[in-house]
């Protein structure tokens, strides 16, 4: 059972944002503005290499401040990987991530995923651990930036 654009979850654990399942068509521009101000501006990689043909058809999700602002996006491809995880600047270090991880977790798992996968930037690597994913791969470059897999087993 494929998860609806407009279900909503609990809060996140940081009490202060909330996360939502959001859909490319209707909230694209949100996830747009995120993703180009974290990955093109800030970590300098190509537009056409952070927009792909995934991304109609991911399932992304949306954390939302108290003013219902757009601070943070994630996707979740075929029920078993993440990607595109994003939080805006000032909002990092304050549960946004781990809310946006958990989230699509829970999504993959209710859709009947043994396991997620993701390929973490190597400086992000102990930021999932704590989350209980476990490296599985050799470190490689992805858009110039060094990245490790990593995957987490539901039981």
């Amino acid at each position: 059972m494929k998860a609806q654009p407009e279900e909503k979850r609990p809060n996140s654990p940081a009490g202060n944002i909330q996360v939502r399942l959001a859909g490319w068509s209707g909230d694209q521009s949100e996830i747009r503005r995120i993703r180009t101000l974290v990955f093109i501006e800030e970590q300098e990689i190509p537009e056409d290499e952070e927009f792909d043909d995934a991304d109609p058809s991911a399932i992304h999700v949306l954390a939302h401040d108290t003013n219902g602002e757009a601070i943070g996006t994630a996707r979740l491809l075929d029920y078993k990987k993440i990607g595109r995880v994003a939080v805006m600047r000032n909002w990092r270090g304050r549960g946004v991530g781990k809310a946006l991880i958990l989230f699509l977790m829970q999504v993959a798992r209710e859709n009947g995923a043994p396991a997620v996968e993701l390929d973490a930037q190597v400086y992000a690597i102990p930021f999932y651990e704590k989350l209980g994913y476990r490296v599985t791969g050799e470190e490689f470059m992805d858009a110039g930036i060094p990245h490790r897999k990593m995957i987490i087993i539901f039981s």
